[in-house]
């Protein structure tokens, strides 16, 4: 327990001026050092809420970029010289990410520098878009009307192909249209006063008769009319090797031949086989053609008998 009568000291910053004055040091250095102290953490921690700041930027920029890269794969054309383009614009990104990605603790000055150099970037990508875009919607324009024009080429061709039909339909029916016929055809075997025979053995001519149909279509003029005999083996009777004329795409032997004068009309015609100095007739069945302007106009038989 204290005593009452003691006198309560007061405080003093020392008996002496010098004392004092030296106790003022102590003091003011030790509030400056404490400010210091308080300083050192405000900053350190507003120095770490900075390179916070900074790595999120420098992480974002690099996700631009990356996202960059990507979209530089998508861009396709058939344009090499714009593919040739898009290549150098990608690889600059590539670098830029590369470089970014290098750096282990960024300065305001570099994010800085590479957030303007990625909106540098960027804008020239979109120019690219663009241009691809366009590219690539001018070329869908050309393969449609392209496509179109395919078709267009087709139809035309079909309705050439259809006209082309229906011609060659119109110049066959034209060609039949103007082909004659060997009316009446008969053929018979004569001798030499003339008169018809059916012994083979008193046979020295065959006479084919037919009458020229009337046509108005078919050229008039001198026409050569072929005929074709043939025995009952299946033999040609002919006068020589060289006896030949044109059907179709061949030259085949005929029998016998006669050229005359057709001007439209009905024309009756007779045309001998002479068989002097030739084999004797054969007893069976003769088949006979005619022919004219290439074509047969008429077909028929007869028969020798023994």
């Amino acid at each position: 327990m204290s005593d009452p009568g003691a006198v309560k000291k007061k405080f003093s910053l020392g008996s002496t001026e010098k004392e004092r004055r030296n106790n003022l040091i102590v003091i003011f250095l030790a509030v400056i050092l404490v400010a210091v102290v308080v300083l050192f953490f405000v900053q350190r921690g507003e120095h770490k809420q900075i390179m916070q700041s900074l790595n999120a930027e420098k992480d974002s920029i690099q996700v631009e970029l990356n996202s960059m890269v990507q979209h530089y794969d998508s861009l396709k054309t058939d344009n090499d010289t714009l593919n040739s383009q898009l290549f150098l614009a990608q690889a600059k990104v590539k670098d830029l990410l590369l470089e970014v990605g290098q750096i282990k603790k960024a300065s305001y000055e570099q994010i800085s520098r590479y957030q303007e150099e990625v909106g540098s970037l960027r804008r020239i990508m979109r120019n690219y878009i663009v241009q691809v875009d366009s590219l690539n919607r001018r070329n869908q324009q050309l393969m449609a009307e392209n496509q179109q024009v395919k078709q267009e080429f087709m139809e035309v061709e079909s309705r050439n192909v259809e006209l082309e039909r229906q011609r060659k339909q119109l110049a066959q029916k034209v060609e039949r249209a103007a082909m004659l016929e060997a009316q009446n055809l008969t053929v018979a075997g004569i001798n030499n006063k003339g008169k018809e025979v059916t012994n083979r053995d008193k046979a020295d001519k065959l006479m084919i008769s037919f009458t020229l149909s009337k046509n108005i279509t078919a050229k008039r003029g001198d026409k050569d009319i072929y005929v074709r005999i043939l025995r009952p083996d299946q033999i040609l009777l002919v006068k020589s090797s060289n006896d030949l004329f044109q059907f179709e795409d061949l030259k085949i032997p005929f029998s016998v031949m006669r050229q005359v004068t057709y001007e439209g009309n009905e024309l009756p015609v007779n045309i001998f086989w002479d068989n002097e100095g030739e084999n004797p007739f054969m007893a069976g069945d003769y088949t006979v053609d005619v022919f004219a302007d290439g074509n047969n106009i008429g077909t028929t038989s007869f028969s020798f008998k023994k």
